[in-house]
């Protein structure tokens, strides 16, 4: 039996995303919902250029929340749309769904929100979901457990009008127990989709962990290998990184 998916979110990356999921024939877009009223009624499968019905397009502005979610349940939603997506997760999770969130960077309000879901259903929250860059995290603690006194930088490029710093980078420093303000350092140029470095500097030797995302379909890659490792687990909070860890543990042997 398919997994059936929900999806909110339908711009540059939620796009690809869908286009991933109608691809992968153990998944079933059943729906997307995104904040604009463009091609509501439509299939995202037909937009995309597949000629199956997959996908139908909501809007948030025009669908009823307390019921919505009975009327089309699904297994799991992929959140690829903004921070307050989450404050619709709650009659979804009445229907035993659960979630995987990809949004970049949350406030601690919808944050905890998030968490508290946590107790009811299964939640995989990552702020980069890429299959890439969670290795590269996991990488990165192993060597930094063998060379502890190595100095550590991490690099983060993206495209020049992203404004903020790269949640992902964050995240990096934070899993590495470094200073957010002192080792993160951001490039901004062109049209850069993604590229994450920590580098490591030891006596006679540096050595470099890069993760380039080529196309914005490798997030949603990553969110079908979230939604799969997730569909056998209780409730509870959870990571990518703890969704590859197992394996790239199971590699090292």
């Amino acid at each position: 039996m398919k997994i059936r998916v929900g999806l909110f979110g339908f711009g540059k990356t939620g796009s690809l995303v869908a286009q991933e999921i109608i691809k992968d024939d153990m998944f079933e877009l059943r729906w997307v919902v995104r904040k604009s009223l463009a091609n509501v009624g439509h299939y995202a499968s037909h937009l995309l250029g597949f000629q199956r019905d997959e996908g139908e397009l909501f809007s948030l502005m025009n669908i009823n929340i307390d019921t919505f979610f009975a009327l089309n349940k699904v297994d799991v939603i992929i959140d690829f749309a903004a921070v307050s997506a989450v404050d619709y997760y709650d009659k979804a999770v009445d229907e035993g769904t659960r979630i995987v969130s990809a949004v970049s960077r949350y406030d601690e309000e919808h944050l905890q929100k998030l968490y508290k879901l946590g107790n009811r259903t299964a939640v995989l929250y990552s702020p980069n979901i890429t299959l890439g860059i969670n290795f590269l995290i996991e990488a990165s603690k192993v060597l930094q457990g063998i060379a502890p006194n190595a100095d550590i930088e991490i690099i983060e490029e993206h495209f020049r009008d992203k404004k903020e710093v790269s949640g992902t980078a964050l995240r990096i420093a934070e899993d590495l127990g470094l200073d957010k303000q002192k080792h993160v350092n951001s490039i901004r140029v062109g049209g850069i989709v993604g590229k994450h470095e920590v580098v490591f500097g030891l006596p006679y030797q540096t050595i470099r962990i890069t993760h380039e995302a080529i196309s914005r379909s490798a997030f949603g890659q990553g969110a079908l290998y979230a939604a799969k490792w997730l569909m056998g687990k209780e409730k509870g909070i959870y990571s990518m990184e703890e969704a590859v860890s197992l394996n790239f543990a199971k590699g090292k042997k």
